[in-house]
């Protein structure tokens, strides 16, 4: 699956590609899971109104922009 998006260019360089498996509305914010080629899931915490303008809806081709000054890694003894 290659999601295409060629009016767009991001400086973010963390870019998944994937499908909406699944998105739940709450009041003011939504749950977006997004599944990966290899099966993984990125979940997103997004406003409601952000996926509604975006008609977010389950089997679209989205991307997953990460972008953070940060990544802690963890890893039990």
């Amino acid at each position: 699956m290659t999601a295409t998006f060629s009016l767009m260019r991001i400086s973010a360089r963390n870019q998944l590609a994937g499908r909406v498996a699944k998105v739940d509305h709450g009041a003011v914010m939504s749950t977006v899971v997004i599944r990966l080629d290899g099966g993984q899931e990125v979940v997103a915490a997004i406003t409601r109104d952000s996926a509604e303008a975006l008609g977010l809806a389950v089997g679209d081709s989205v991307l997953a922009v990460i972008k953070s000054t940060e990544v802690m890694v963890a890893k039990e003894d």
